[in-house]
């Protein structure tokens, strides 16, 4: 049944390797849990003890804002196929921004995705396995191209205006922050005068 690591083995890596799909919980201290399904090639295993997985615009910016106030963050893989497992990563993360110096770095270890939006970086502190033989098995069919054909037909300035509109602040009424942290903050005050 379940095990606990200090870090990543080997078989973890290929485990993470072969999914198509985890899932990204983060929680403050009060308000509501986020909990998001992510996809499209977007995590990379720096080492036994970090990952790094990038984030594309979508409804919400809850990930960005929960980690600002409480960096605890977990992700966790199904397998959907084959030999049954769940394999779960608990740690501290931070968000790199494209106004950050290291983001081109980290953005380089990815294949470049339209409304790329922050990379976070995950400190891991445990890593957990468990049976995972009451979660049902899948086909994998493919990738869904909807979220890139949006993002592309938005452009930059769209997706600018989309973050300011609907990535500004979260569920709770906080302020993310997104436009400050990206760089785009002073493209817009520039584009106002």
């Amino acid at each position: 049944m379940g095990q606990r690591y200090l870090e990543l083995k080997d078989s973890h890596r290929e485990f993470i390797a072969g999914q198509k799909l985890f899932f990204v919980a983060t929680a403050m201290q009060d308000g509501l849990v986020s909990l998001s399904p992510k996809g499209m090639d977007s995590l990379r295993v720096l080492g036994p003890r970090q990952v790094a997985w990038l984030n594309v615009t979508g409804s919400g910016n809850e990930t960005a804002c929960h980690i600002e106030h409480s960096p605890r963050m977990t992700l966790m893989f199904c397998a959907f196929e084959g030999k049954p497992l769940i394999l779960r990563l608990y740690g501290q993360a931070r968000a790199i921004h494209h106004g950050d110096p290291d983001w081109p770095d980290y953005y380089g270890l990815f294949e470049p995705l339209p409304g790329a939006r922050q990379i976070f970086l995950l400190d891991v502190e445990l890593v957990q396995s468990s049976c995972g033989m009451s979660v049902p098995c899948y086909q994998y069919l493919g990738e869904r191209e909807q979220l890139n054909d949006w993002a592309r037909a938005k452009g930059e300035a769209g997706i600018r205006d989309y973050w300011r509109n609907r990535n500004g602040v979260s569920l709770d009424g906080l302020p993310t922050g997104i436009l400050e942290k990206s760089g785009w903050a002073s493209v817009d005050e520039t584009s106002q005068s």
